[in-house]
């Protein structure tokens, strides 16, 4: 297992890895009222894998995802989308880039077909049919009678799949996803897991923030536990095949486990 106290002190170390997707080297951010929300953060998400942050709310999973998204600017280090870095080069690394948030916001009016149609040629997928994107629809488990239908009358999943597929059509190599199994019914929240999966096969670099330790240690290639902005374990499967993840979860977030 390792913790996040490793700190990239010499500049060779911020060479591109071309074999890595998503990447943050030593990436900060402090916000204008002083509050330090993440702390030198490092880690590596590859193509083929899928990485969980767990964390309470304000551990700084979701300012990590901002930053790969640059929705905020870091105040020290970098994030790197496929080499990229993206407060340098923003749109280039949203090019990479697919994005699912814990409460999907798509068109309420529009149908599932039709928000489909209206994303894809926005990422500039143009020449695709209804079918084509029916097809994606029942690949993550939309049922066909639900296509047609507006989002205004969908479920949580319902949107949540739609968000997904939404982010499939675009094709991205990297996936963000904040949050995306709460609230989540059972069978949801299966349905999901097994479209993670499919998207590990199809080589997309997965990174997700989470509460869900469950599904986590289920489905997660590499598990990071954060706390107050810090990465203070990270661990591969097999690493935590013996450990009860979720009492060690307890003990970060008491402080009563030291790194």
């Amino acid at each position: 297992m390792k913790n996040s106290e490793q700190s990239l002190s010499h500049p060779e170390k911020f060479k591109v890895d071309t074999s890595v997707m998503l990447e943050a080297l030593d990436l900060s951010k402090r916000y204008e009222d002083g509050v330090l929300a993440l702390d030198r953060l490092n880690l590596q998400v590859r193509s083929g894998q899928i990485f969980a942050m767990l964390g309470a709310n304000g551990a700084g999973k979701t300012t990590t995802i901002n930053l790969f998204l640059n929705y905020i600017d870091p105040t020290g280090g970098e994030a790197r989308v496929n080499g990229i870095t993206t407060h340098k080069n923003p749109l280039q690394a949203k090019s990479n880039l697919s994005y699912v948030s814990e409460n999907v916001t798509l068109y309420p009016n529009f149908t599932a077909l039709q928000n489909m149609d209206f994303f894809a040629r926005i990422a500039g997928k143009n020449g695709l049919s209804y079918a084509d994107y029916a097809e994606i629809l029942n690949r993550v488990g939309l049922q066909t009678e639900a296509h047609h239908k507006k989002l205004k009358d969908f479920s949580k999943g319902m949107r949540q799949k739609c968000g997904i597929a939404i982010a499939i059509i675009k094709d991205a190599p990297a996936v963000l996803l904040d949050e995306p199994t709460a609230g989540l019914d059972p069978q949801a929240g299966r349905e999901f897991i097994d479209l993670l999966s499919r998207l590990r096969e199809e080589g997309k670099a997965v990174l997700m923030s989470t509460h869900d330790i469950f599904r986590a240690r289920e489905i997660a290639d590499e598990i990071g536990i954060m706390s107050a902005g810090r990465l203070v374990l990270q661990a591969g499967k097999d690493e935590l095949a013996g450990e009860d993840l979720e009492k060690l979860y307890m003990e970060y977030m008491s402080g009563s486990k030291q790194n």
